[in-house]
């Protein structure tokens, strides 16, 4: 059975904060017009009343929205009391729900800091997040906080614990380039592809060393216990005087 993509059926065990005196508006539509807001571009909670606002009939017609929409401050104070984690683990479960897995699917492991996310007033240092984007699909599906006392090494095996990455090839780059990264991945029945740097010790002249001795002996060596599987085509094109032959199919 297919599960539900509804936004409102994946928010509604969230906990709602607020004391009961004060649920002017019911939480989900609180979540459901800051979410619209966001994805149109709002950047702020002034920002997301004023879509609420400008599309409110057309809001109305699919969340309801009886007590209407909430004001800026609505959103500030509502969001400045969610708890982080379960807001993190609802919306993870709707963006999981929205995404048809397909065999193939490249996902992107990135690290990005917030704009804005710092207070120098307090002292906060700004927030860093690791998330995981579907490159074909255009589509979020979870992101993890870095600890303040870390670093994306730690936070990556986290986020991939979350996410289906059956028959999927993640991508990172060389940050996440690590042993136990990479047999995470393939444990959770994935593929990989990691960026090398440098001054990684001496893997890349190992993996450089590796391409070298297959190509010079066509990857298909005297001991057949010692054959690479491989796959390779090539399409010859004249461009401007070139004859120019791209990576592109599949030989075995």
């Amino acid at each position: 059975m297919s599960k539900s993509v509804s936004l409102l059926s994946h928010f509604s065990s969230l906990p709602d904060p607020r004391i009961e005196r004060t649920k002017e508006y019911p939480l989900v539509d609180i979540l459901a017009i800051a979410l619209c807001a966001v994805l149109s571009g709002a950047e702020d909670y002034v920002a997301m009343q004023e879509f609420g606002e400008a599309r409110k009939d057309w809001l109305q017609e699919r969340f309801g929205l009886a007590k209407g929409i909430p004001s800026q401050d609505t959103f500030r104070r509502v969001f400045s009391l969610l708890d982080p984690e379960a807001f993190g683990n609802c919306f993870l479960a709707w963006t999981q729900a929205l995404h048809v897995q397909t065999q193939g699917e490249v996902i992107a492991l990135d690290g990005k800091t917030l704009r804005h996310s710092f207070d120098t007033a307090t002292g906060q240092a700004a927030i860093h997040l690791v998330s995981a984007w579907a490159t074909k699909q255009g589509l979020s599906l979870g992101q993890v906080k870095v600890s303040d006392k870390s670093n994306e090494i730690t936070a990556l095996p986290a986020l991939l614990k979350l996410l289906d990455i059956q028959g999927c090839l993640v991508t990172i780059d060389a940050m996440g380039c690590q042993k136990a990264i990479a047999a995470q991945i393939i444990a959770q029945g994935g593929d990989y592809l990691l960026s090398l740097k440098g001054n990684q010790t001496s893997l890349p002249a190992d993996v450089r060393l590796f391409f070298e001795d297959a190509r010079a002996q066509d990857f298909f060596p005297k001991n057949p216990a010692q054959r690479i599987a491989y796959q390779y085509d090539e399409q010859r094109e004249k461009d401007q005087g070139r004859i120019e032959v791209p990576m592109k199919g599949e030989r075995q």
